[in-house]
Formats: C-alpha cells, structure tokens, sequence
C-alpha cells in the first residue's frame, strides 16, 4: 500500500523507521503547509519497505511518501 499526500507542503518530521512495523492510524510523517502541521497517517497495518522522502522535502498533493507491505 502507497501512503500518499494529502495536500502540498514541506515534510517536517518523519515519525517512523524502514522495516519499522507500522499500525493502522500511525502517522507515518508530518507535513508542514502554511505554518500548520499536517500528520499522514498509515491506512493499513504492516511493515514500512520503503520511504521515498526525506525532511526537508516538499511534497505535493497525491506524492507516493512510503510503502507499507
């Protein structure tokens, strides 16, 4: 399962670790848009095979961010 954007914004934290086992409604990373906090949660349990941003990265709305399997 892809975790995507919900909106554009900056990645300001990243919460979770490769390989880390991942619960349904984990936030996976906060974004930072127009001085709010946005976090992105997981949709499904699993484990994290992959995260395709860093910190620091701006996102846009729809952006694969990890891989949960």
């Amino acid at each position: 399962m892809e975790v995507k954007a919900t909106m554009a914004g900056s990645v300001w934290k990243i919460t979770v670790e490769q390989g880390q086992t991942i619960e349904e409604g984990q936030d996976v990373v906060i974004l930072e848009s127009m001085k709010m906090e946005i976090p992105i949660t997981a949709e499904q349990s699993g484990v994290l095979k992959a995260l395709k941003v860093n910190e620091g990265d701006f996102v846009n709305e729809g952006d694969v961010i990890a891989i949960i399997e």
